[in-house]
């Protein structure tokens, strides 16, 4: 299975491509798709969209793993990220490739084992299962790796678990 892990965001998108088979990981690809600060913000979502549709038609996802919003304490950050998040999302449903969101509390219990697990424990686990000499920059990236290793431990259990029960 070919997963697109995806960290959202409208100054960065992380991003990272994995095949995963067999409980096996390959890392396909990884990188950011960045947008200038002072560029107007709808111009920035069309250029995170058209960057998420060449991923699509370069790398053919099966499937699109994406962090779920989370309110902090900023209102105009997170409603800029939820149109990026829209957008990105939106990319997926154009090519037909279904979108699965996690919180970070799923992404750390997968990664590390531990939900309140810090950031750099995930980084540092997602290095280890990848088998990367060091840790992928920028953060959004390490996290967006992490995002498509959580989907492949959740994706995997859930498709065992229809199996089993297909066998009954």
């Amino acid at each position: 299975m070919r997963i697109l892990g995806i960290d959202p965001g409208y100054a960065i998108v992380g991003y990272g491509i994995l095949d995963y088979s067999n409980t096996k990981f390959k890392v396909v690809d990884y990188g950011a798709i960045t947008t200038p600060a002072g560029m107007d913000f709808n111009k920035r979502l069309e250029l995170i969209y058209d960057q998420m549709m060449l991923l699509f038609s370069k790398y053919n996802p099966e499937a699109l793993a994406i962090e779920k919003l989370f309110y902090n304490t900023n209102a105009k950050t997170v409603i800029d990220v939820a149109q990026a998040r829209g957008v990105i999302m939106l990319s997926a449903q154009k090519n037909n490739v279904p979108t699965f969101e996690y919180t970070p509390l799923q992404v750390k219990q997968s990664v590390v084992g531990y939900g309140r697990a810090e950031k750099k424990q995930v980084q540092e686990m997602t290095k280890i299962i990848l088998h990367l000499e060091s840790v992928p920059k920028p953060d959004d990236t390490a996290d967006a790796l992490a995002m498509a290793v959580c989907h492949a431990h959740t994706g995997s259990s859930f498709m065992n678990k229809i199996n089993a029960l297909s066998k009954r």
